[in-house]
C-alpha cells in the first residue's frame, strides 16, 4: 500500500476515534446521576412554577386570545369556581412553555456529559429543530386545526341549539388539542435522531409509507378531541408532511 494511502487511513481512523471520544467523561456512581436528575428536574418545575405564576399575572388576555377562535360563542361558568381553575389551568400550560427553553437547558445539561463528539454535532440541530417545530405545531392548531373543528361544531348544530358552551369543557378541548399538535410535530426529529444513529435508514422509512399513512389517520383520530373528519384529516394530513419531510432531512445527512 502506498505510504500516502496508509497515512491517509491512519488519519481516517484518528479522526473516527476522536470523533467517538466522550470529551467531559466524569465516573458518577448511580445514586450521583439519580441525584442530578433529581436536581434538574427540581430546577425544571421551579422555572415552571415561576413561569407559570407569571402568566396567571396576565391570565386575562391569554384567555381572550384562546377564545378568538370560538367565533363569539358565549361561554358559562357552570359552577363556582370555574373560570379561576381555568385560569389557573391557561397559566399552567402556558408556564410550560414559556419555560421550555430552561427546561431543555436542563436536558441537555444532564445527556450532555455523556455524549461523544460525534453526536453532539446533532445536538443543536435537534434542540433548535425541536423547539421551532412545537411552536409552528402550536401555530398550526391554533390558525386551522381549532378554528376547523369548533367550526364544524358551530354549524352543525346551529339551527337546532344555542351556542353556549362551558368555559372549563372549552379550554380542556383547545389545550389539549394545542399541545398534542405541538407533540406530533416533533416526528421529524425523531426520524433526524433514528437516521443518525443508524437505527433506520431513510430508504426504510421510506418503504413502509403505506403503514405510515394508515398510522397518520389513527393518530389524528387520538389526537384530536373533536370526532369531525376535517380536523382529523388537517392533522393527518401535516402528520405526513413532516414525516416525508423528516425523511427528506435524513437523505441530507446520507443516512
Amino acid at each position: 500500500m502506498p505510504s500516502s494511502n496508509l497515512e491517509t487511513s491512519v488519519q481516517d481512523r484518528e479522526k473516527e476515534d476522536y470523533l467517538d471520544q466522550l470529551p467531559d467523561e466524569v465516573e458518577m456512581s448511580l445514586f450521583e446521576h439519580l441525584e442530578e436528575l433529581r436536581l434538574r428536574i427540581f430546577y425544571a418545575l421551579i422555572a415552571v412554577a415561576i413561569a407559570a405564576i407569571a402568566c396567571f399575572i396576565f391570565v386575562r388576555p391569554l384567555v381572550r386570545i384562546l377564545e378568538v377562535p370560538a367565533q363569539g360563542v358565549q361561554f358559562l361558568q357552570l359552577a363556582p369556581g370555574e373560570f379561576f381553575f381555568v385560569s389557573i389551568k391557561v397559566a399552567g400550560y402556558s408556564g410550560m412553555v414559556l419555560a421550555s427553553p430552561f427546561i431543555l437547558y436542563q436536558i441537555v445539561q444532564f445527556v450532555l456529559p455523556g455524549l461523544t463528539r460525534r453526536e453532539r454535532r446533532l445536538l443543536a440541530p435537534v434542540v433548535f429543530g425541536s423547539s421551532i417545530l412545537f411552536f409552528v405545531g402550536l401555530f398550526f392548531a391554533y390558525i386551522a386545526l381549532i378554528p376547523a373543528a369548533l367550526n364544524f361544531f358551530i354549524n352543525y348544530g346551529s339551527d337546532v341549539v344555542d351556542q353556549s358552551w362551558s368555559i372549563d369543557k372549552y379550554f380542556e378541548f383547545v389545550l389539549l388539542l394545542l399541545f398534542s399538535t405541538g407533540l406530533a410535530f416533533q416526528i421529524p426529529v425523531i426520524q433526524l435522531i433514528l437516521g443518525f444513529l443508524g437505527i433506520v435508514s431513510s430508504s426504510q422509512m421510506f418503504a413502509g409509507w403505506r403503514y405510515v399513512v394508515l398510522s397518520s389517520v389513527i393518530l389524528g383520530a387520538i389526537l384530536t378531541p373533536s370526532t369531525d373528519p376535517l380536523t382529523q384529516s388537517l392533522l393527518a394530513g401535516a402528520v405526513l408532511g413532516l414525516y416525508f419531510g423528516g425523511i427528506g432531512a435524513v437523505k441530507l445527512l446520507g443516512k
